[in-house]
């Protein structure tokens, strides 16, 4: 690993960070995981660390070429649920990371933010994209505020200090290892376990998703000298509505209830999020389909729960 160019990377034992270590790993990086949990892969460098802590965050960027800054209060209901750990975290956080690696005089700061910061631009507006002003007159969820506050530092970072920065807008991801409580997570395990799934609002809302192994190349492309200074949508190409999500679900786990409930408060808006410029800039695209992509996501919970496809049929035959 000593000839290969070192990249850190906050949040590197969560769901997405693990998967944007194999990209890392698989395109000759080597890797240094700022983590309190320890990584999953073995090829890492891991140095347990809290971003809270200035001092010990700044020693492990030291001689990198750049930080990927992943780690964050990302679950909006814990978000709402503990809106100062969340400012304290997702704000002070990333005001850490560009403060420890502007000391140690380290490489760029890639910041992973989301496409639920168009939530803070003119409602009105049914398509966006990386231009798009966002707008304080705006009833917001404060997880947003957080990110948008996030994108604002590296960009002050940069006209401050010189420091430059890549923001990755995600879409919704989705994809094996992700967190329990994400829609499609917990459609999987309901289903799995026979319960009834239960869809906020009517289930007609619709979302971009995009698999996680497809936002993970993006980050290795992040990297590229055209992408310094830059934002993009990392977002997946075709509308999916929550509805679909059971439905797909259904057909691959088997017989399943669905039920509707009502809306959750500060939801994102529908609006169509334009990826283009990561396409043109990057030369990214998705490449797994929403449906590829729940099959893959179906075969691991599998293998996870330790079942096989006639232990399915099986349940579909009354064995539930």
């Amino acid at each position: 690993m000593t000839n290969q160019p070192l990249v850190a990377i906050t949040g590197g034992s969560g769901f997405i960070g693990s998967h944007v270590i194999d990209a890392l790993r698989d395109a000759g990086y080597a890797v240094r995981v700022l983590d309190p949990r320890e990584p999953l892969r073995k090829d890492v460098d891991w140095v347990p660390t809290d971003i809270m802590d200035l001092a010990g965050l700044t020693e492990a960027v030291r001689g990198t070429e750049a930080t990927f800054h992943l780690a964050a209060m990302a679950d909006v209901n814990d978000v709402f649920a503990r809106p100062a750990d969340s400012v304290a975290l997702n704000i002070q956080g990333t005001a850490n990371v560009l403060e420890a690696t502007r000391i140690a005089e380290a490489g760029k700061v890639v910041l992973a933010s989301t496409v639920w910061v168009y939530a803070a631009s003119d409602p009105e507006l049914a398509d966006v994209d990386e231009d798009t002003q966002f707008d304080p007159n705006t009833d917001r969820h404060l997880y947003v505020t957080t990110k948008v506050a996030a994108e604002m530092m590296c960009r002050d970072y940069r006209h401050l200090y010189g420091r430059p920065y890549t923001v990755l807008r995600y879409g919704i991801p989705f994809g094996p290892r992700m967190r329990d409580n994400i829609v499609s997570a917990a459609f999987f395990l309901r289903a799995l376990r026979g319960e009834t799934i239960r869809i906020d609002g009517d289930g007609r809302q619709q979302r971009f998703f995009v698999f996680v192994k497809d936002l993970a190349r993006a980050h290795v492309l992040a990297l590229e000298p055209q992408a310094e200074n830059e934002t993009f949508n990392i977002e997946g190409s075709v509308p999916i509505s929550i509805r679909q999500i059971a439905e797909t679900v259904q057909q691959l786990v088997g017989n399943t209830v669905v039920e509707f409930g009502p809306s959750r408060p500060g939801d994102l808006a529908a609006r169509v999020v334009h990826a283009e410029k990561a396409r043109d800039v990057l030369g990214w695209e998705p490449e797994v389909s929403f449906e590829e992509g729940m099959k893959i996501t179906f075969e691991w919970y599998l293998q996870r729960l330790g079942l096989t496809r006639d232990d399915q049929l099986a349940d579909e035959d009354g064995g539930r």
